[in-house]
């Protein structure tokens, strides 16, 4: 507050990319390691800054208004993030502990590319893959667990129903390559949507 604007209005790009940007931003915070904060707005694009005296723009939701479809659709991304994150235990079990968090890649910088792992004791590991260039990315490797032999996607905040042009990772679940990539010796290859975060787990 106080001039510092909503997050959505500070990603750059038109419209789409703004809020483009803010769902894979979204994404990438509910999978990255620590607790999550989410300023009031934030959790449906609101485009002002929040005012103390107005409280949250809640009528941008409200059937009539020009761009509430965008607005529901960034609000229901964060429901099924929260759903997600209940029951995925890789996203909270080692949350603070070295051993829940491996990097697949965090040098792929031309690429505008981050991707990694988050592991429980108790159940499946998660692949998350976050995209950061309004480009689509064809044939994309990334190494992968050697002990997963296919991977399939769960959440994808490209997808038409949160707002997104609906570039999916593939058409189905992903069948891991003995090919070497990352420091890995085995890969998958994915179509990575523009300015999106996607999250994988063992299919």
């Amino acid at each position: 507050v106080h001039g510092k604007g909503a997050l959505v209005s500070k990603m750059p790009g038109d419209w789409w990319q703004r809020r483009a940007s803010h769902r894979a931003y979204l994404a990438y915070m509910w999978a990255h390691p620590g607790k999550k904060l989410l300023f009031m707005g934030q959790e449906f694009a609101q485009g002002a800054e929040w005012s103390a005296t107005e409280g949250p723009q809640w009528w941008v939701l409200d059937p009539g208004y020009a761009a509430e479809p965008d607005h529901r659709g960034v609000r229901d991304l964060v429901r099924d993030l929260n759903a997600a994150y209940r029951a995925t235990p890789a996203l909270w079990r080692w949350d603070s502990e070295p051993r829940g968090f491996t990097w697949v890649t965090a040098t792929a910088a031309e690429d505008n590319v981050l991707a990694f792992l988050r592991h429980a004791p108790d159940g499946d590991p998660l692949l998350v893959v976050c995209h950061f260039s309004p480009l689509v990315r064809h044939g994309y490797r990334l190494g992968v667990p050697e002990d997963v032999p296919a991977w399939e996607e769960t959440l994808n905040t490209d997808a038409p129903g949160y707002g997104g042009g609906g570039v999916a990772t593939a058409a189905g679940p992903v069948k891991a390559e003995p090919v070497g990539c990352h420091g890995r010796q085995a890969s998958i290859v994915l179509t990575l949507p523009p300015l999106a975060t996607v999250w994988l787990r063992p299919a």
